[in-house]
């Protein structure tokens, strides 16, 4: 029979859950990991954090798989809250300086170093999925059994929801991977990173110094990373030079009835996704910001990334084949190739203050509820809702570096002008042929609903020659 113990003897008054429900007597009696050692093992998932963000965010632009881009774009936005939150609580444990832009081993350092630099969609897949999730799921887990859970509640609370979030994000890993064939270096490449994770935690067994085994085990990040600011596409965006439907003139007509201008839409939104893109490069190529600058555009480049989610999603409610909808790339190609990290996020800025007049987002919401489709309504309140954080947000990070509001506007104004003007070029190149691919999306929907189209929206063929998405003229070619 146990010994009886104090603690076993011990009750809570009229048998009230003791210590807030946090845990029990004999597991707040264990002693726990030092204040110390919590700030190190903290500071280590906040760097892998960091980096799996900034991996991720590098390499939305370049990924042709459109489900990629999305998830890169919200797994990115998951680091960067995480990154926020450990942050925020290292800095509450006696801390400072917090060093929190510190490397924590130079191994570390290195097996993001080759995470970042894989080859292929494939080896990049499995290195951030099979490899750094799983880790750092491995690693928070036993920090979450080794501390004391009274002691080191508010990083257990912290660590709580990080882990519920990077489990999902290992569920999605988990399904890409099976679709995916190995890593093109095979297991060898695999076995690299997870030596170097074991030497990042200063386990290695080597006669060679700590510099000298990294350096040997080195594959692709022997070179240093280059960004691919050129955006790619799969298949499915089989024109993504097409400027021949200009959505805008035909949702600003009012001669056109709401049901159409939903469908109009939906097109709109799913071609966001040239916005990850876009902001993608802006947040890789500008660096030296403070954290907080990164975790606001990422969030911004993640809603920009759900909104043309809800493109598709909208598009397949109605029985739309949305890869019939030529969804183009030219403003992120033009922007990522031919302006500044600040001129891009000037055209941003523009194009958001664009939206917050009454002919703007309260427009679109306004015209979705009187379609009468109740899906589109939704899609159409949340929108809104997003471009005024976003607002916010060019506010805070874009407008301050300018004299005022004006100057940031017209610095921004101008730089869209600058690029916006290759209709003809790509025609004549033989990039498109500017297809209007609006007649056999508007009949799709029709067809489906099991309505006649009307003639007149059926007939509608304005391009984008000459024209920006606001509808202003620009230079000519």
């Amino acid at each position: 029979m146990p010994t009886p113990t104090p603690l076993t003897g011990y009750t809570s008054y009229k048998g009230l859950p003791p210590l807030a429900g946090l845990c029990t007597l004999e597991e707040a009696a264990r002693p726990g990991l030092s204040v110390e050692e919590c700030v190190r093992r903290l500071k280590r998932f906040h760097y892998c954090f960091k980096r799996l963000h900034q991996i991720l965010t590098a390499r939305i632009t370049a990924e042709p798989i459109y489900e990629l881009k999305t998830a890169f774009a919200h797994h990115a936005y998951l680091c960067a809250e995480h990154v926020t939150a450990l942050r925020t609580r290292i800095g509450e444990m006696r801390e400072p300086p917090l060093g929190l832009e510190d490397v924590p081993h130079p191994a570390l350092e290195a097996y993001f170093d080759e995470i970042q630099c894989a080859p292929t969609t494939e080896d990049l897949i499995w290195s951030v999925y099979q490899r750094a999730v799983h880790y750092l799921i491995t690693e928070i887990e036993l920090y979450q059994r080794e501390t004391n859970p009274l002691t080191d509640a508010p990083s257990r609370r912290v660590l709580k929801f990080t882990l519920l979030e990077l489990n999902e994000v290992n569920d999605f890993g988990q399904g890409a991977i099976k679709n995916f064939r190995a890593p093109s270096g095979g297991s060898t490449w695999l076995n690299i990173l997870e030596a170097l994770y074991e030497a990042g935690d200063g386990v290695y067994d080597s006669e060679l110094d700590v510099g000298q085994y990294i350096a040997r085990l080195r594959q692709y990040s022997k070179t240093p990373y280059q960004y691919d600011p050129l955006p790619k596409r799969d298949e499915r965006f089989s024109d993504p030079w097409n400027q021949g439907v200009n959505a805008e003139s035909f949702l600003y007509d009012p001669a056109k009835p709401a049901r159409a201008k939903a469908l109009m839409m939906l097109y709109k939104r799913l071609r966001e996704i040239d916005v990850p893109e876009m902001m993608a490069s802006i947040i890789t190529q500008t660096p030296g910001k403070p954290w907080g600058y990164y975790r606001d555009m990422t969030r911004q480049l993640w809603d920009e990334a759900r909104h043309a989610m809800m493109g598709e999603v909208g598009f397949v409610a109605l029985g739309v084949d949305w890869t019939k909808a030529k969804i183009t790339f030219n403003w992120s190609y033009r922007l990522n190739t031919e302006c500044t990290p600040m001129e891009r996020h000037g055209v941003l800025y523009f194009i958001e203050q664009g939206l917050m007049p009454r002919t703007g987002k309260r427009y679109e919401f306004e015209v979705a509820r009187d379609s009468g489709l109740p899906l589109m309504a939704t899609l159409q309140d949340f929108d809104w809702a997003d471009e005024v954080l976003h607002s916010q947000i060019g506010r805070a990070w874009y407008v301050p570096q300018f004299g005022s509001l004006k100057e940031s506007l017209d610095y921004g104004d101008a730089a869209w002008s600058k690029v916006l003007s290759n209709w003809a070029t790509v025609k004549e190149r033989g990039l498109t042929q500017h297809e209007n691919w609006w007649p056999a999306v508007y009949a799709m929907a029709c067809a489906a609903e099991g309505v006649q189209p009307d003639a007149v929206v059926l007939a509608f063929d304005e391009t984008y020659e000459g024209k920006r998405a606001d509808l202003q003229r620009i230079a000519a070619e």
